[in-house]
């Protein structure tokens, strides 16, 4: 069976059990950035390596560039062959936050070019409650073979395409953050406050329901024909403050069957860092 989008614990288990597939702990706290390294080390799914956002998904930023601007896709899967992907494994993400990291990880490894990836519907929560057991301490895999691929399969809009389609608008973006903060409300991690003109927004955490996994695909489907309005998914182009919720409601579009959206890596962290970029407050 294929996996591209999302896995429940049992078909993990079961895999893991085969040794068919690398699974990555991607929990992280904004806050404090070695949190999910110790939680990782107090107890994680037997055999997960432990993969970092600041140290293995992100490059150094630069003040104009967004808090998590993306390596290059080559140093990005070289990185990840040492931790063990190979080029044609199964590679499983989860974390313990509705797939808020996880999706980071799914998107980045589709972008350098590995077609099998998931991430672990309801995360360390759904494997617990499933009746398994965790492991501690660290894991470090052999080493994997992947390689980036010429083309990525999932394609990135950058900041000069953002400022073009304030003028063209052949594409919708999408703000994954809050309403309160899409709408100019303050935050403590925002140098300026508002959303980019003419984009839409859809809080990442409604792609999931209150037991926190992903909707349904058709609801998600329909739930996004209602944001999108008529717009081919090719068209979409999803942000957020940094570049990482953004990717979970790429994977949502994904599960509705809605291919093709891309990703404004920068996201509101890099296009607030330059004044003369103009801001929505509504």
């Amino acid at each position: 069976m294929s996996y591209q989008t999302l896995i429940d614990a049992a078909d993990l288990a079961r895999l893991a059990e085969q040794g068919n597939v690398l699974i990555c702990d991607c929990r992280f706290d904004l806050g404090d950035a070695e949190a999910g390294r110790r939680d990782y080390r107090a107890g994680h799914i037997p055999g997960a390596v432990y993969v970092d956002l600041e140290q293995d998904l992100s490059a150094e930023p630069t003040g104009t560039n967004g808090r998590h601007p993306l390596p290059d896709r080559a140093a990005f899967a070289a990185r990840m062959a040492e931790l063990g992907v190979t080029k044609d494994g199964l590679v499983v993400a989860y974390d313990n936050v509705g797939g808020y990291y996880a999706s980071r990880l799914w998107w980045m490894l589709r972008w350098a070019g590995h077609g099998q990836v998931a991430v672990l519907d309801g995360g360390l929560q759904a494997w617990i409650e499933s009746g398994r057991d965790l492991d501690a301490g660290d894991v470090k895999a052999a080493p994997g073979d992947f390689r980036a691929s010429a083309e990525p399969l999932m394609p990135v809009t950058e900041v000069e395409g953002i400022e073009a389609n304030l003028a063209t608008r052949d594409h919708l973006v999408v703000d994954a953050r809050t309403a309160e903060r899409f709408a100019g409300a303050p935050h403590p991690l925002d140098t300026a406050s508002g959303h980019i003109p003419g984009a839409g927004n859809r809080f990442w955490q409604n792609n999931l329901t209150q037991a926190g996994r992903f909707k349904p695909a058709g609801q998600l489907a329909q739930e996004f024909a209602d944001l999108i309005a008529g717009r081919p998914p090719t068209t979409i182009v999803h942000q957020c403050g940094s570049g990482v919720t953004a990717t979970h409601n790429l994977l949502a579009m994904e599960v509705a069957g809605l291919p093709g959206s891309r990703l404004y890596p920068g996201s509101w962290s890099e296009w607030a860092s330059d004044p003369r970029r103009p801001i929505a407050k509504d």
